[in-house]
């Protein structure tokens, strides 16, 4: 398998296909890069005193996985996670995202949670054959299905998980170092700047589900807007790449292993 297809899948080489941001999208729903998206949407400990608190803790922890040929939510991960540097909740928090101290007491420490999670992607890799942006071996065959992920923002990821995982020396796992963001996605492919996830699904026609703020129904409501998109004709790419190891290329570069003479992409 050749380089550009490899650099096609992964969605770092555009197609002239994709509809011009203020044209008549309508149902012109291209092929995407990515078989299936995981849209994460994390709640963190807050505070409404003026003060800034660079130690935001995440306090729920989910990820809804989107098939992006049919548009259904085919898996879930939820669970509520315990703050260890600021353990009780304030009232504005509590207010704001619907999370009572209580389910955070009741819930597991972020190193635990990720660990959970791990596990129910590699449930879901068996089952669906899913595969992410790193560490491909020379992309064996056509029922291999690649994923990434999806945020609203680049907080969640690039941010929040990022320098909590710093802070408590807790090793991130390498496949959350890229994705979608789809804030800045859906300004570039309609033209306009969304006034907030509720806001650029009203735009779009579409009414948002559940409770703002629960991170739970702000992820499901995001898949609902990526699913809206991709209808519409957005090719849905990787926005944004962490490096990890010093000396790699900022976008992927291809290495050889010599002892497996396998081929993997790395970030």
């Amino acid at each position: 398998i050749g380089l550009f297809y490899i650099f096609r899948q992964l969605g770092l080489i555009r197609r002239k296909s994709v509809a011009p941001a203020n044209g008549n999208l309508g149902r012109s729903k291209s092929k995407q890069f990515f078989d299936y998206l995981i849209v994460i949407d994390f709640e963190s400990t807050c505070w409404n005193d003026g003060k800034r608190h660079r130690s935001q803790e995440i306090i729920e922890f989910p990820a809804v996985l989107l098939n992006t040929s049919t548009g259904e939510i085919e898996s879930e991960f939820h669970a509520y996670v315990q703050p260890q540097e600021h353990p009780i909740l304030s009232e504005f928090c509590m207010e704001l995202t619907g999370i009572k101290q209580a389910q955070v007491d009741e819930g597991v420490p972020l190193r635990i949670c990720l660990s959970q999670f791990c596990k129910w992607i590699q449930k879901i890799q068996q089952e669906k054959k899913i595969i992410f942006a790193t560490g491909i071996p020379d992309l064996p065959n056509s029922e291999v299905k690649l994923c990434a992920f999806v945020t609203w923002s680049d907080w969640d990821l690039g941010v929040c998980l990022e320098y909590e995982c710093k802070r408590k020396q807790l090793l991130k796992p390498v496949f959350l170092n890229s994705w979608i963001d789809l804030r800045v996605t859906y300004k570039i492919f309609y033209g306009r700047k969304p006034k907030g996830l509720s806001g650029a699904l009203q735009e779009v026609g579409i009414q948002f589900l559940g409770r703002e703020h629960s991170g739970l129904d702000d992820s499901r409501n995001t898949a609902l807007l990526a699913w809206k998109m991709i209808r519409d004709g957005c090719l849905m790419k990787i926005t944004r790449f962490l490096n990890k190891v010093s000396g790699v290329l900022p976008l992927y570069s291809v290495t050889s292993n010599s002892r497996s003479n396998h081929r993997f992409i790395e970030i």
